[in-house]
């Protein structure tokens, strides 16, 4: 019989836990958490997305992503604005104070990524991060 610790889908779950559990504390003091922080990241590579953009980007409930986008609204980190092409739509967009944020929390994810490979060497991070960027590239487009 195969203990968890032999299933790799269960050591990334646990993986994935630690990381959001560090990242989290991290951003405790601003009040958001890490899903706030993927959706301002999403908003930097872009002038704008739809909220069901954002939705199918980051893997989240559309239900979930309302709720997102009106918390980081409150804050000045994004605007909803009219869409060029549908009236009826709204793009949301980073804020110069949500680019702001971002600078500050970058450091707190390096911060946390340095803390979670700590025992791995440089190459063996890069080989790490490849690996994963191959096995994650289709949720990423």
């Amino acid at each position: 019989m195969r203990g968890l610790h032999a299933d790799t889908g269960y050591l990334l779950y646990r993986l994935g836990l630690r990381s959001g559990q560090l990242f989290n504390a991290s951003l405790q003091e601003s009040g958001l958490r890490l899903r706030h922080y993927a959706v301002l990241r999403f908003l930097a590579t872009t002038e704008g997305a739809l909220q069901r953009e954002l939705s199918a980007r980051l893997g989240y409930d559309p239900s979930a992503i309302v709720g997102l986008v009106d918390d980081l609204e409150r804050l000045g980190f994004a605007e909803r604005r009219p869409s060029p092409e549908d009236r009826r739509s709204r793009i949301v967009a980073l804020t110069d104070e949500g680019r702001a944020f971002l600078r500050d929390g970058d450091e707190a994810g390096l911060r946390v990524t340095g803390e979670l490979l700590e025992p791995l060497d440089p190459g063996e991070r890069e080989t790490l991060h490849a690996l994963l960027l191959r096995i994650t590239k289709t949720d990423l487009r």
